[in-house]
């Protein structure tokens, strides 16, 4: 009876504050800072344990590997999340009255929250130790996105043109993947150019096509994105063209490696 009174509790004090609409973008945001140091200090955690070559690292080069396991982790649960709401949930479904383009749930809100929070630990992390963890491109790419996701929070406006392009998050276990195995010494192996392919895929699929049809869903629904305030008029359309420019360059990029790889594999 007392494990069910306790449970009990802390269901409403999760449902009656955590998870309250007026609170609920900062108490998610928080959420997600505090689960940012945890997967920081799960990587570091497992990394001593089962990986010979993190102790030999920099600590630097630690740093940026624990870092990469945090940004792993947030990828894999908001690329996730986005793909269910977008693909699988009816919220944005075209049936249903009302502009696509103002529609939220708590859920909905409460990942964004989750990865603002991401965004600001990363960034926090990236003026820490500049350049280290990246140059002004990803700190771009970061601002950018802390922007339109924390308005699309606040405001409950374009979340579903905002978790298009979370979406794209798909590709970063990929790219960090790569990273791990190049600076394990692994650069050479099977598994470097299998990832390297399936991160070459993973970026036409989740950053070049669905950018493609983000463009081609806001064209057909313009008239609901007219709806919407004014500032976040702008973002709905300067935030998608400035990441898929910069999705152009870093595909480009990777498509040369993939050629270079393929080539010293004949």
């Amino acid at each position: 009876m007392e494990v069910k009174y306790y449970k009990s509790q802390a269901e409403q004090v999760v449902r009656n504050y955590l998870l309250a609409d007026p609170v609920l973008p900062y108490s998610s945001l928080l959420i997600g800072i505090f689960l940012c140091k945890m997967a920081y200090d799960l990587t570091h955690a497992l990394s001593s344990y089962y990986f010979k070559c993190y102790p030999s690292l920099t600590k630097v080069q630690r740093v940026e590997w624990n870092n990469r396991g945090m940004s792993s982790a947030h990828a894999i649960y908001i690329s996730s999340v986005s793909i269910y709401l977008v693909f699988f949930n009816n919220m944005f479904s075209d049936q249903l009255e009302g502009p696509v383009t103002l529609r939220y749930s708590n859920f909905s809100t409460f990942t964004l929250g989750v990865s603002v929070g991401y965004f600001i630990a990363d960034l926090v992390m990236m003026f820490w130790l500049f350049p280290s963890l990246g140059g002004m491109e990803f700190v771009l790419h970061h601002l950018l996105s802390l922007i339109a996701i924390a308005y699309t929070m606040l405001s409950g406006e374009g979340q579903l043109y905002t978790y298009m392009v979370l979406i794209s998050e798909a590709t970063t276990p990929e790219i960090n993947l790569r990273w791990f195995l190049d600076t394990a010494g692994l650069k050479r192996s099977s598994a470097y150019l299998i990832n390297g392919l399936l991160m070459f895929l993973a970026w036409l699929v989740a950053r070049i096509f669905l950018f493609v049809y983000l463009f081609y869903h806001m064209y057909w629904h313009y008239d609901q994105i007219e709806k919407m305030h004014i500032f976040g008029y702008i973002l709905v359309f300067l935030v998608p063209i400035v990441l898929f420019g910069m999705n152009l360059v870093w595909f480009g990029k990777i498509l040369k490696g993939v050629k270079k790889t393929l080539a010293k594999k004949k």
